[in-house]
């Protein structure tokens, strides 16, 4: 199980280093405020989640993961700024992302004996908070307070229905891959079939 998370927490942190740099190539950053972007949504959620859990900061103890967010964002900004990209295409690379660090933080947290509801809550923290500094380093409005298809939503969902599984019997390895799957089958729907939750309107 150790060497699954840590693997996933490798692909989570390459895949997000992409969506950030992505991301950044609509503000038309240069090379550094590109890279800032991208390390800042791999690192984020995972550093915010071991603060919380009083947990040493991953990417502190293992410098694998910081070199491996900034190779795959320097990789993204070379082959994205020559080629003539969707404004949204960071969006399925995002819901992946999403998948990975969801199921990872929850891991973590449940090997830290922390409670199943606080366990699914920090997955959920991994989860969205790398996004959430991706969106205020561009200057916008995180995309997980708007109104729009589902984004935390399918994370809690996902952390819930995996330490479901893994109290029922199910191993931790295959929960994890059912709840990695559930998260980005509920998100890419809710993407296609403009999915949202009830919002408060103005009267």
């Amino acid at each position: 199980m150790d060497a699954l998370l840590y693997w996933v927490g490798m692909a989570a942190v390459a895949v997000n280093a992409l969506t950030g740099v992505l991301d950044s190539g609509r503000k038309q950053m240069d090379l550094i405020g590109a890279l800032l972007v991208g390390v800042a949504t791999a690192l984020g959620g995972g550093t915010v989640r071991d603060l919380l859990l009083d947990r040493n900061v991953f990417w502190v103890v293992d410098q694998a993961y910081l070199i491996t967010a900034l190779g795959s964002g320097l990789l993204t900004f070379f082959i994205a700024r020559t080629l003539p990209l969707p404004p949204r295409l960071f969006l399925i690379p995002d819901a992946i992302g999403l998948a990975l660090f969801t199921v990872l933080g929850t891991q973590v947290a449940l090997q830290w004996h922390a409670p199943w509801l606080v366990a699914s809550l920090m997955g959920v923290t991994t989860g969205v908070v790398g996004g959430v500094l991706r969106d205020v380093l561009c200057n916008d409005v995180p995309l997980v307070f708007l109104k729009g298809e589902l984004y935390a939503t399918a994370a809690w969902i996902g952390a819930l229905s995996m330490i479901a599984l893994e109290t029922a019997g199910v191993s931790s390895v295959l929960a994890s891959w059912l709840a990695m799957g559930l998260i980005l089958a509920i998100r890419l729907s809710a993407m296609h079939f403009s999915i949202t939750l009830p919002a408060f309107r103005q009267k």
